[in-house]
């Protein structure tokens, strides 16, 4: 990317907010110090495969709502669900594939909520890996804990 004003390709990034579709980000060029915004959106075509054989349009709502869900009444602010959010479309993105396993995408959710909060992983993982009993949880906690 370059800036629009000079043509530089090196800038920064000041300020990133979610916008109705995408990620909006401000940046500053480094060359000529001008401000400009640019608008980052997962591609329209990416599916997300369920595991039933379902294929559905990937919903970054969906993805947020989830993590917030495990999140609640835990001391993770709106900044870092966000940032795992981010994190996660960019993964998605390097991928460079036009359909992704929604297992994919629960691991990697697993993958930054251990990270981050590890009673959110564990809200989190009862519902994803479909936890049924305290055995099955108990060895879930386990395999947390030896991370």
């Amino acid at each position: 990317m370059r800036c629009p004003h000079c043509g530089h390709s090196q800038h920064k990034v000041i300020d990133t907010r979610d916008a109705a579709d995408g990620i909006r980000r401000r940046r500053r060029c480094e060359n000529c110090d001008q401000r400009f915004t640019t608008y980052e959106h997962v591609a329209a075509s990416l599916l997300v495969v369920k595991s039933d054989g379902r294929r559905e349009a990937y919903d970054r709502q969906k993805l947020l709502s989830g993590i917030q869900i495990a999140a609640t009444k835990r001391p993770v602010s709106s900044d870092a669900i966000e940032h795992i959010v981010v994190q996660i479309e960019e993964a998605l993105q390097s991928l460079g594939r036009s359909e992704v396993s929604s297992n994919i995408i629960g691991n990697l959710v697993l993958d930054h909520l251990a990270q981050t909060d590890q009673v959110a992983y564990i809200r989190f993982a009862s519902v994803y890996l479909e936890i049924n009993d305290l055995n099955e949880l108990r060895s879930e906690i386990d395999r947390l804990m030896g991370r």
